[in-house]
């Protein structure tokens, strides 16, 4: 489990978990979609290395995000945010609440891979706003820190559709984009292959995928459509490993349990 220290900022949190990568291992992250700091407290409690507040399917909205970043920090789980565009408001909010990094869903092109990067970045390299007293930077404590260290906040792509596929060799390459992130229902929804994530031309688009990320020294992560597959997609290349929604494990896990009680119920 990645330990984050209270003592850094979010660019030095970010920086070492690029270092695990770099290393090549697997980290394992989850999906936030409920909104709540307490689901988002016991998902981080769990073990999980990273999670994702979703904004663009989740309930949660901007004001959720900040109280759910503030419960995945006591439990030293680095957060990463997906917002619903590259619209800078929508990002620089969310650093500023101290996020670790963004997903940015749907980039289909280097163009818009390039204005994912400009909008996590300050100026001239990019249009973030700065704003040196906010929850990222200590309140101020660690401004300057926080600014100069910025680039190391992770920039997550998603590979969501046949034509990102088609160009993700040209998105790998966009300088500032950290990782290639597949979501395996749009993208087999794209090819007409809705959940049929062992159809040959779904896997072949993973290991392009992961292979175009590979050759830009990028990484690539998925959600696991199924997590006893883990190690296939770790052997993909795939690193960057999401399982398991607050939501989804909440509903099964009730099911589940009705189901058994109803089951005991109707014995003689």
């Amino acid at each position: 489990m990645t330990m984050l220290s209270l003592e850094l900022g979010p660019p030095e949190e970010a920086e070492a978990f690029r270092a695990r990568l770099a290393r090549g291992e697997a980290v394992v992250g989850c999906f936030l979609s409920l909104g709540s700091s307490l689901t988002a407290e016991v998902m981080a409690a769990a073990g999980y290395d990273w999670a994702l507040i979703d904004l663009e399917h989740g309930a949660g909205d901007e004001r959720d995000a900040l109280a759910q970043i503030q419960a995945l920090a006591i439990r030293r789980c680095l957060t990463l945010v997906r917002v619903e565009s590259t619209v800078r408001q929508r990002v620089h909010r969310v650093l500023d609440y101290g996020a670790h990094g963004v997903m940015f869903p749907r980039i289909e092109t280097p163009e818009e891979a390039q204005a994912a990067v400009a909008a996590m970045r300050y100026p001239p390299a990019g249009v973030r706003g700065v704003a040196l007293s906010n929850r990222a930077t200590a309140y101020g404590a660690r401004s300057r820190s926080y600014v100069e260290g910025s680039t190391a906040l992770l920039t997550v792509v998603q590979i969501e559709s046949t034509r990102a596929v088609e160009n993700c060799e040209a998105i790998a390459e966009v300088e500032g984009v950290d990782a290639l992130f597949i979501g395996p229902a749009d993208l087999s929804h794209s090819m007409g292959r809705l959940g049929s994530f062992d159809d040959p031309d779904f896997v072949a688009a993973l290991g392009r995928t992961a292979q175009a990320a590979a050759s830009h020294g990028k990484w690539s992560g998925i959600l696991l459509p199924n997590p006893a597959d883990v190690r296939k997609y770790f052997h993909l290349g795939f690193r960057l490993i999401a399982a398991g929604s607050d939501a989804a494990l909440l509903s099964n896990a009730a099911g589940a349990l009705v189901k058994s009680l109803r089951h005991e119920l109707a014995q003689p």
